[in-house]
């Protein structure tokens, strides 16, 4: 089993396209790309995390339109991190779990990383190589160094998993406020 992570879906959202300089020619033709690349990756008993913004627009306020997207989701499992486009009928959805936070141990360390759909500063374990995985900020900025942005529009349209997310993170700078937030502190 793998766990794979995305963010920033925007399922039926025509103009998402045009603000991201998303590649397609439709919100439909962007819905059906996106799920083609998860059915690429997520494999049958693989767990599967939106880390915010499923759907928007108005489409995202029609439950057979969200019912049928949903149920072409691969993976045994689908969880969602509720982002700030994520309504009441992308809430009603069967996921197998919704949380604004959560951590989620991955990783050969199996260390507990947190799931946010927005950029923090700093989170639980964060000084013990915990990482932070968001979306929300589309392609403006891909993370830094413990923080990793996991949205389609930085990661070719298609969920990642945490390799990928560990090899990014590697290459990417030290976040400049990073010793703002976090002191060491001796333990005894």
């Amino acid at each position: 089993m793998t766990i794979w992570y995305t963010a920033d879906t925007h399922f039926g959202h025509e103009n998402i396209i045009r603000f991201c300089k998303r590649p397609y020619k439709s919100a439909s033709h962007m819905d059906g790309a996106l799920l083609e690349n998860m059915w690429k990756v997520v494999g049958a008993d693989d767990e599967l995390w939106i880390v915010g913004d499923f759907a928007f627009g108005e489409t995202a306020k029609n439950t057979a339109y969200l019912n049928q997207i949903f149920q072409q989701l691969p993976g045994a499992s689908k969880h969602l991190i509720v982002g700030n486009h994520d309504l009441a009928p992308t809430l009603e959805l069967p996921w197998d779990s919704i949380n604004h936070l959560t951590e989620v141990r991955d990783g050969k360390l199996q260390q507990r990383n947190t799931l946010c759909h927005y950029p923090m500063i700093t989170w639980n374990h964060a000084r013990r190589g915990s990482l932070q995985l968001f979306g929300h900020v589309h392609n403006n900025w891909r993370g830094s160094r413990n923080s990793v942005n996991v949205g389609v529009d930085v990661w070719d349209f298609t969920p990642i998993n945490f390799t990928a997310i560990e090899r990014r993170a590697r290459t990417q700078a030290v976040n400049k406020h990073w010793d703002d937030a976090e002191t060491k502190v001796e333990l005894s």
